[in-house]
């Protein structure tokens, strides 16, 4: 895991792929546009994983994404180990763009990585998660007070 980062005031050029960083209430929401391809996507790569940090979701945007090469699937590799070992959800809001090289699948439970249509969307499904787990947290607290 790297530096953390807040706030960001400008978007990030990565050689065609703009980045910027949005920290909202329930997770950082990391939009990228343009193209991401073998050129650029290690550069994407560690750009996107500053954000990643302990118990603050990520929502990766994609829906501006104009060119997806089969090299972001690494992206994607990277990114979920990188959640996985800080024990962060995440998401991808993915365009038609990125689901034809993810393949469009309709059971999230085939789904190679956490995919969503909309920023609002992945928003609702974390807060969902955290009042499903605040209700099976509550009656062990009441138990031990």
């Amino acid at each position: 895991m790297t530096t953390a980062i807040t706030s960001v005031s400008s978007t990030a050029d990565c050689n065609g792929a703009q980045i910027r960083a949005h920290c909202r209430h329930l997770a950082t929401v990391v939009t990228i546009r343009g193209e991401i391809d073998a050129f650029n996507v290690d550069q994407v790569g560690e750009h996107v994983r500053r954000f990643v940090l302990r118990d603050n979701p990520v929502v990766l945007d994609l829906s501006a994404v104009t060119h997806f090469s089969s090299a972001g699937i690494a992206l994607f590799c990277v990114l979920d180990e990188e959640c996985r070992a800080a024990g962060v959800e995440w998401m991808i809001v993915a365009n038609p763009v990125v689901n034809a090289l993810l393949g469009d699948s309709s059971d999230p439970a085939e789904a190679l990585f956490p995919v969503t249509r909309s920023v609002h969307e992945a928003l609702r499904y974390l807060a969902d998660g955290i009042n499903w787990r605040r209700q099976l947290v509550l009656p062990l607290v009441k138990k031990s007070a």
